[in-house]
């Protein structure tokens, strides 16, 4: 494999890890909430668009240089933040950061198995009418644990890869073939809220690029052999294009809306559904095979993030359970082979096909709210904790700018957790 000291032309051949959180964190309902922005708003909320991309590319950063600075993972820094008690027989210790991610990621892991085969068995339905969308749902979930069960991470990363070829295909054509109206882009570069914006706008700024799945970043630099302070460039370069790529999702789609939806006062439906509208609006306005092309787009998008998460979380779940029995570096108890890799996976895949028989039951949509609300400002509330303390050598510790952008997103999510329990409760 190529060193971190090769020549700066050479690194871009050895990008990946940031393209797997790009396919991974932008879902069908991330490309809905972005139409739906330019849908309602016009080009108005570009602006929050392009600052919610920033924020995660310092929140990325920060999980890939804790990782590398130190050689440790995410979770070996949730386990330091202190009130450890012993594990009773397994060997192991567990903290209040621990219980808090053990709790949400089993609940997390449940519904979500249920809405990632339902996204990506929507577009397949439409392609291929022949079979339910349950079943092809079934099929989805079973195609995903599959591949994590006997593949590798470089076969992961490489169909991740081409799954970003697809989307970038797929959505930058439907910006072109919409025509954007350059001038009116480019006003939107300028911060405004339109009447009724301001939480749609937090919303947008904290929504698109992947939640639990940050996390997963630094897992997915040890399995691609990224170890140690000296791949702190390449990270940092991958990093960028990942997301990047991630905003330039997000401009095309706003470019669609604000063009093909916001003129026409068409409407769409929230959630991965609301991607089977626009299909519509396609077909009518330019014809069936425009519909297929993004229907092909809309799988890739969908069938990605089911593949990262599938992946990486397990590889997370893996990790929590190997520091539970005490055994936090043995590889043979946190890897990819390892049971409680494949047992999760499982429990993506599995139990949730209950759901797709029935409606989600309300106590575990709420639990699942609630739990879901407050991980983004965990994960970057702990970020801002680790990164300044000893636990880090002092040259990989947190800068100005890592701070500002770090404590700005802690308080961006904890208003949209605030908001998101309010209207739970009412």
């Amino acid at each position: 494999m190529s060193t971190p000291e090769t020549p700066i032309r050479n690194r871009w051949t050895l990008i990946g890890p940031g393209i797997v959180v790009a396919a991974t964190g932008v879902g069908a309902g991330d490309l809905v909430a972005t139409l739906i922005a330019g849908s309602r708003f016009g080009y108005a909320l570009l602006w929050a668009a392009i600052l919610g991309t920033l924020l995660k590319i310092a929140l990325a950063e920060a999980v890939g240089r804790w990782t590398l600075a130190g050689e440790r993972t995410i979770f070996d820094g949730w386990s330091s933040l202190g009130g450890a008690f012993r594990v009773g027989k397994l060997g192991g210790n567990l903290n209040w950061a621990g219980i808090y991610f053990g709790v949400y990621v089993v609940i997390w892991g449940f519904v979500y198995g249920a809405a990632a085969m339902t996204a990506t068995a929507l577009p397949l339905a439409a392609l291929f009418p022949v079979l339910d969308l349950k079943v092809w749902g079934i099929l989805s979930g079973l195609a995903g644990l599959a591949f994590v069960w006997f593949g590798h991470y470089g076969l992961f990363e490489k169909v991740m890869t081409a799954c970003v070829g697809v989307m970038f295909v797929t959505v930058i054509g439907l910006a072109v073939i919409v025509a954007p109206d350059l001038p009116a882009l480019a006003t939107g570069l300028w911060p405004s809220l339109p009447p009724g914006s301001a939480f749609y706008t937090l919303g947008l700024i904290g929504g698109v690029g992947g939640t639990i799945t940050m996390a997963a970043y630094g897992y997915w630099l040890n399995a691609k052999g990224w170890k140690g302070p000296g791949w702190m460039r390449v990270m940092r370069l991958d990093n960028r294009v990942g997301y990047v790529v991630t905003g330039v999702f997000v401009v095309a789609m706003l470019i669609v809306g604000a063009e093909l939806l916001f003129s026409a006062g068409i409407a769409l439906q929230g959630g991965e559904r609301g991607l089977l509208d626009l299909d519509q609006v396609l077909r009518d306005r330019f014809g069936r095979p425009i519909s297929i092309l993004f229907l092909v787009g809309f799988w890739a998008t969908s069938f990605s993030s089911l593949l990262g998460v599938w992946q990486g979380v397990s590889l997370m779940f893996a990790d929590f359970i190997a520091h539970v029995r005490g055994r936090a570096g043995d590889d043979a108890v946190r890897g990819e082979r390892s049971r409680a890799f494949r047992g999760y996976a499982l429990w993506l895949t599995i139990p949730p096909v209950a759901l797709l028989f029935m409606d989600r039951p309300f106590g575990l949509i709420v639990a699942y709210g609630v739990l879901g609300s407050v991980f983004m400002p965990f994960l970057a509330g702990t970020l801002l904790w680790l990164l300044n303390s000893d636990r880090v050598p002092k040259e990989w510790r947190n800068g100005w700018l890592s701070n500002l952008m770090l404590t700005g997103a802690t308080v961006l999510f904890a208003v949209l957790a605030g908001r998101e329990l309010i209207g739970l409760f009412q």
